[in-house]
C-alpha cells in the first residue's frame, strides 16, 4: 500500500513557520484533451485510453505522486478513466473529483471505498463545487453560489461520517440520510484524503471544516500568501490544520530562453476572436477563484507575465487553472520554492502535450527539488551502459551529464 497523504496536524517535518520543507509533485491527465497548441486543432490528440495509459504510465514510472483527473462536461469521466488506469500502474495515485449536488454522498462513498480497495489506497478525492451556473444548470443543478458551498459542506459532512464507519443519520438544508451505512471500508483510514479549493469566503469556512488539502490555483505568492494565511487561521479555530496545494500548469526547458519561446507557441494560433468568446464565458462564471484567473491577464496578449516566471497566457481560453511557470529548471524551481516558503506542500502540474512535458519537468526540475519519500522513482539518474543502449560508438558508456 502507497504511503497515504495524511492531513498536516499528522505530518512530521514543517517548519513552526508553516513553510514546507519537502513537497510532493502530481499530474494531469488531460481527459478533455491534449495537443501541442492552445485553441488549434493542429498537432491536437485524441483522447484514447491507449494515449492517456501513455501518461498515466509515465507519470507513475517517473515517480509523481499522483495524478489529477478534471470533472465537467468537456471531459471524459473522472472516475471510469481512473478505475480504466488502476491495473496499468503500480504507485502513482488518482486525484478524482466528487461533485456534490450530481450524486448522493453514500453512493459516492461506495463508489471511493471500492476504487481505494481495489487500487490499494492509491485514490485522493477532489471535491469539486462548480463555478458555471449554466453546466450546473445542465446537470440539474439550480443553486446559487452560497448555496452550493452549503449543500457541499453537508454533503462532505454526511461523506465523512460513512467513510468512518458511523451509521449516518441527518437531516440538512440541502440533504437527508437516515440510517446511511457503508458496509466495505475504504483502504486508507479514515477515508482517503480530500482535496478541495475555494476562493470565496463561504468556500474557505467549508475547506475549515472539512478537508486535508486546501488548493489554489497559480496566483503570485502574495495572493496565495493571503488565502493561506485566512485558511490556516480558520482551521486553527476550529482545531484543525489543514496541508496546502497549488494548481499549476508548467513550460519548462533548458534555457529560460527556450521556455520562453515554448510558451509564445503554445498560443500562436489564437485569434482576438477566440479570446474574446473564452472570455465572455469565464464572465458568466460565479466562481471567485475564476474571477481571480481573468483579473490577472484581463483578456489581453499585452500583460501575460504577473509574476517572475508566472504567465497567465493559458487562462486566454482555458477556465480554471489558467497559468504556468515558465522558464528554467533553476528558474521553476526557485518560484516552487518560494511557494513553499509559504506553506505549499504539493503541486498538480500538467503542461502541453502532457506526455512530453510530464517527461521535461520529471527530468528537469525533480533533481532540484527537495521532494517528499512519496515523489521520484528511488532509480536515481538514468544511465546508458548497454548491451545495447546509447553507447559511444558502441565502445563505452556516457560518463558525464553534456556539456554546459
Amino acid at each position: 500500500m502507497p504511503d497515504a497523504i495524511l492531513p498536516l496536524d499528522h505530518e512530521a517535518g514543517l517548519a513552526a513557520s508553516g513553510a514546507a520543507a519537502e513537497c510532493d509533485v502530481l499530474w494531469f491527465l488531460p481527459t478533455h484533451g491534449d495537443g501541442r497548441y492552445l485553441g488549434s486543432q493542429l498537432g491536437a490528440r485524441h483522447v484514447t485510453l491507449n494515449y492517456l495509459s501513455q501518461i498515466a504510465r509515465a507519470a507513475d514510472e517517473l515517480g509523481y505522486f499522483g495524478m489529477l483527473l478534471p470533472t465537467g462536461k468537456s471531459c471524459e469521466d473522472s472516475w471510469v478513466v481512473a478505475s480504466s488506469m488502476i491495473p496499468l500502474t503500480q504507485r502513482v495515485r488518482f486525484l478524482v473529483a466528487v461533485r456534490p449536488g450530481l450524486s448522493e454522498p453514500s453512493m459516492t462513498a461506495r463508489m471511493a471505498a471500492t476504487f481505494d480497495r481495489l487500487s490499494n489506497g492509491r485514490l485522493l478525492v477532489n471535491v469539486v463545487t462548480g463555478g458555471d451556473p449554466s453546466e450546473l444548470a445542465g446537470d440539474g443543478v439550480f443553486l446559487d453560489h452560497t448555496a452550493r458551498y452549503e449543500a457541499t459542506a453537508e454533503y462532505l459532512e454526511v461523506w465523512r461520517r460513512m467513510m468512518r464507519g458511523e451509521t449516518v443519520d441527518f437531516d440538512g438544508r440541502h440533504l437527508s440520510s437516515k440510517g446511511g451505512k457503508l458496509l466495505y471500508p475504504p483502504v486508507q483510514a479514515p477515508y482517503p484524503p480530500l482535496y478541495f479549493g475555494g476562493s470565496s469566503g463561504v468556500g474557505q469556512e467549508v475547506a475549515a471544516d472539512h478537508v486535508d488539502v486546501y488548493l489554489t490555483w497559480g496566483e503570485p505568492p502574495a495572493a496565495v500568501k493571503e488565502k493561506i494565511d485566512a485558511v490556516r487561521a480558520l482551521a486553527a479555530a476550529r482545531g484543525r490544520s489543514l496541508s496546502f496545494g497549488i494548481r499549476l500548469h508548467v513550460i519548462v526547458r533548458e534555457t529560460s530562453e527556450e521556455a520562453w519561446a515554448a510558451a509564445d507557441s503554445l498560443i500562436r494560433h489564437l485569434d482576438e476572436a477566440d479570446i474574446a468568446k473564452a472570455q465572455a464565458a469565464f464572465a458568466k462564471f460565479d466562481s471567485v477563484g475564476q474571477q481571480r484567473m481573468a483579473e490577472l491577464h484581463k483578456g489581453g496578449r499585452d500583460n501575460l507575465v504577473v509574476s517572475p516566471n508566472l504567465w497567465a497566457g493559458v487562462g486566454l481560453v482555458r477556465g480554471g487553472a489558467g497559468t504556468a511557470l515558465v522558464g528554467s529548471p533553476d528558474e521553476v524551481a526557485a518560484r516552487m520554492k518560494e511557494y513553499m516558503a509559504l506553506g505549499i506542500d504539493r503541486f498538480i502540474l500538467s503542461g502541453y502535450p502532457h506526455l512530453e512535458e510530464c517527461y521535461r519537468f520529471a527530468e528537469l526540475v525533480f533533481p532540484k527539488l527537495p521532494l517528499r519519500a512519496t515523489t521520484g522513482n528511488g532509480l536515481g539518474p538514468a544511465h546508458h551502459g548497454g548491451p545495447f543502449g546509447e553507447v559511444i560508438a558502441n565502445v563505452s558508456a556516457p560518463t558525464h551529464g553534456g556539456r554546459g
